[in-house]
């Protein structure tokens, strides 16, 4: 672990105890740094407080006084907390730099790092460059957004790992001198903006990624994105593009039904287990940016040909009486169950549902010309059934996830897909969507797997 210098004897406050926060209070009390650490739930909802404590570090619960920030140079916030938060304004009037622990992360590996962002497909893409680098022999620690304190990770890095880095908008906000060696920027839709406020500053913060870096150092960036395409101009980096519509000879393309990175060919479409136009994106990414970071095409090729995709993440879970089921659980709004769906030109029952945001579902009735039979559950189910209506698709409901399943079976036949995309949150029902992919999973390895 690198020492920060500039970091010892600084007065910093900490906001939010959430994990990163804890892991962020400290790491700063290991640099040097005089810690304290504030949250607005009490201090018996604070479980952690008495370790934080230990390690010589001020714990203040139960709401955000301002005083807290009194003798600070610098507050590190959890990515999840509101520019709008008071503490947060506070400081950005008094002109106090403002962090997340990914910047930590960063000014303290011994590693290089391969971050990747976008509105879609990071964790896909995330897990496709670690399995690639690992099987190449590069000793990959993954890290981020993806759910492992990159913090953490980093202080564990040695020079011969590198750290492939999950990164969201709301983390990249908050990084100052972060430059990853690889940066891939996957694709920028409308998401998070009653966080950023507006589509603009969305992007602005994603652009994050690439502030720093410099020629030495490689943008995988989707050449197929306009805005991506803009975002990117200003740059220091070498620039790799990747598209799935035109060959770009400098990056990686798909030719005559083929993935190639530059003239190497890679691997057939053909032979690759991930479905969907998506998907095709991601696979190149992360051929680019794994290739770039040192794998070789023969293991690029092997992870292309038997990954069996991301936990939750249009997971391939197995197959019963020739129907397929699928656990897409992550794909909480309508354009991640877009994507899903274009990735197969079978049958398909599409089970779908969850928390009611206020809007209506028509922008995938374009999406369901495969579909036999929906199954909906949920607060949206009425206007899931309204949207079956109007693509004159079969429609029943259900009271939650298990009880749709069944009836998903019950309704498919030999050849079909049985899909679980929700295009919706979780939250009416469950705690999250894993919570959520779980329910999903169990009912299916029964069938498929019967005690």
């Amino acid at each position: 672990m690198k020492q920060v210098k500039e970091l010892i004897g600084k007065r910093v406050l900490v906001l939010g105890m959430a994990k990163s926060g804890v892991a962020s209070a400290l790491l700063l009390a290991r640099l040097g740094a005089e810690v304290v650490i504030n949250d607005s739930k009490s201090r018996a909802e604070q479980p952690q407080a008495s370790e934080l404590e230990a390690a010589g570090i001020q714990v203040v619960c139960g709401g955000h006084p301002l005083t807290v920030l009194d003798g600070c140079s610098l507050l590190v916030k959890n990515p999840g907390i509101p520019y709008t938060n008071v503490l947060v304004k506070e400081a950005e009037a008094r002109s106090m730099p403002i962090w997340t622990e990914i910047e930590l992360a960063y000014l303290i590996s011994e590693a290089e790092m391969v971050a990747i962002t976008g509105s879609n497909g990071k964790t896909t893409t995330t897990t496709l460059v670690k399995e690639m680098l690992e099987h190449s022999g590069r000793k990959p620690l993954i890290a981020g957004n993806i759910g492992t304190v990159a913090s953490e990770v980093a202080q564990k890095a040695k020079a011969e790992h590198v750290i492939v880095l999950e990164v969201s908008s709301f983390q990249l906000m908050g990084t100052n001198a972060f430059q990853p060696k690889v940066a891939v920027w996957l694709n920028i839709f409308d998401a998070h903006l009653d966080y950023h406020g507006t589509r603009e500053d969305y992007i602005a913060a994603k652009a994050r990624i690439a502030a720093n870096m410099g020629p030495a150092d490689y943008l995988v960036y989707n050449a197929d994105d306009p805005a991506v395409v803009q975002a990117i101009a200003r740059t220091g980096a070498t620039l790799v593009p990747f598209s799935r519509i035109n060959v770009v000879e400098d990056g990686a393309y798909v030719k005559d039904g083929t993935i190639f990175f530059k003239d190497e060919p890679i691997l057939a479409l053909a032979d690759a287990v991930l479905p969907g136009t998506h998907n095709v994106e991601n696979m190149l990414a992360a051929t680019a940016a794994a290739r770039l970071a040192g794998a070789t095409v023969e293991q690029i090729r092997h992870v292309l040909c038997h990954f069996p995709g991301v936990k939750h993440r249009l997971q391939y879970v197995g197959s019963w009486q020739e129907r397929q089921f699928y656990n897409d659980s992550k794909a909480t709004n309508i354009l991640a169950t877009k994507a899903a769906l274009s990735g197969f030109a079978k049958p398909v029952v599409l089970i779908a549902g969850g928390l009611d945001r206020g809007n209506d579902f028509d922008e995938l009735l374009a999406s369901l010309k495969h579909v036999k039979a929906v199954v909906a559950y949920g607060e949206t189910k009425s206007k899931l059934l309204a949207l079956a209506a109007k693509a004159n698709v079969q429609a029943v409901t259900a009271e939650r996830v298990k009880d749709a399943t069944e009836k998903a079976v019950a309704l498919s036949q030999p050849g079909d897909v049985v899909l679980l995309s929700p295009a919706c949150a979780s939250w009416d029902q469950y705690r999250s969507f894993e919570e959520r992919g779980d329910e999903f999973l169990d009912y299916v390895n029964t069938i498929i797997k019967p005690s």
